[in-house]
């Protein structure tokens, strides 16, 4: 499963730069109607439900909304369809996006984010958050991120001043010190000692910037870890892990030090929950130490559910 899954991602790549390499369709003899721009954004990037309410006031009980991060290949509707009425539901004002597409990928990856280098990203979510921050008057924000979204906030966070914004920040599936996932971060590093690293940058950075930045040992990962590690003070962390995470490998690769940094690992707690990377999105036994992370002082006993592996290819 894990194969084909990776075959699939690489065909779809492989067939995209075919089809920019071939340049642009021939644009059809009568024009569509022209439509807005806002409209389109929301035919084809809904939020998920019970997010994006840009009316939405922070209780006393919960003054923190919550920004929603999704992952590699994913988009705010696909990755979220659980936790944002979830979190809804308790009392939280949610927000989500989409952030990194590729405006040159052609279908299926125009529908999909994630692909720009995390860098760029951690940007266009550093404008998010300060929309959502003027839009609730709220000083701070929550995040909760899955897959690439545990990890490229914390460029924000670390880099961009977002430690000043962030106070809770929850990562599902995360990977600080990258993935050997079918050993494509040493077949990456072989091409780099043979001098084919600008080649195979070549390939996919118009498609995909982000993608090489997650394998173990890349030059992201490498400042994201520097002076310390990614952990930065005066941002509460809780890493949520599963043993059966068939994209981040190891995935104990997930694990952050530091004195406000918490690490669970979910079959720790509930050894029936056989949930996968995908799966984790989906997870009510995530879902609640999702809660108990956002809002410590009223943490509960996680009650366990026998959970069954969701595939969904993103990384």
């Amino acid at each position: 499963m894990v194969r084909r899954r990776w075959a699939v991602v690489v065909g779809v790549l492989a067939a995209a730069a075919g089809l920019l390499a071939a340049g642009p369709l021939t644009a059809p003899a009568t024009a569509a109607p022209s439509i807005g721009v806002n409209a389109i954004t929301t035919l084809i990037d809904p939020p998920p439900p019970r997010a994006n309410d840009w009316h939405c006031k922070p209780s006393d009980e919960h003054p923190n909304p919550v920004v929603l991060v999704h992952g590699l290949f994913a988009n705010q509707a696909v990755n979220w369809g659980y936790f944002a009425p979830l979190l809804a539901s308790h009392g939280y004002c949610v927000f989500s996006l989409t952030y990194g597409r590729n405006p040159l990928a052609p279908p299926p990856l125009s529908q999909v984010g994630g692909l720009q280098p995390m860098q760029e990203s951690a940007h266009e979510l550093a404008r998010f958050v300060a929309k959502v921050r003027a839009a609730t008057g709220a000083d701070k924000v929550d995040i909760v991120g899955h897959s690439e979204g545990s990890l490229m906030p914390n460029y924000y966070v670390k880099f961009l001043g977002g430690d000043q914004y962030v106070d809770h920040y929850v990562g599902l599936t995360p990977l600080w010190d990258g993935t050997r996932t079918l050993a494509l971060a040493e077949l990456n590093n072989v091409a780099v000692q043979f001098g084919l690293g600008p080649g195979v940058g070549l390939v996919l950075a118009p498609l995909c910037g982000s993608c090489r930045q997650f394998l173990h040992g890349s030059p992201f990962l490498a400042k994201m870890n520097s002076d310390g590690g990614p952990a930065v003070d005066g941002v509460s962390y809780t890493m949520i892990m599963t043993k059966y995470d068939e994209a981040v490998v190891p995935y104990t690769s997930g694990r952050m030090d530091g004195e406000d940094a918490t690490n669970i690992v979910l079959q720790d707690y509930c050894p029936s929950d056989l949930s996968e990377h995908a799966a984790v999105g989906f997870d009510p036994v995530a879902g609640q130490f999702v809660l108990n992370a956002l809002d410590p002082d009223h943490a509960r006993s996680v009650r366990c559910y026998p959970t069954g592996p969701k595939h969904i290819a993103h990384d």
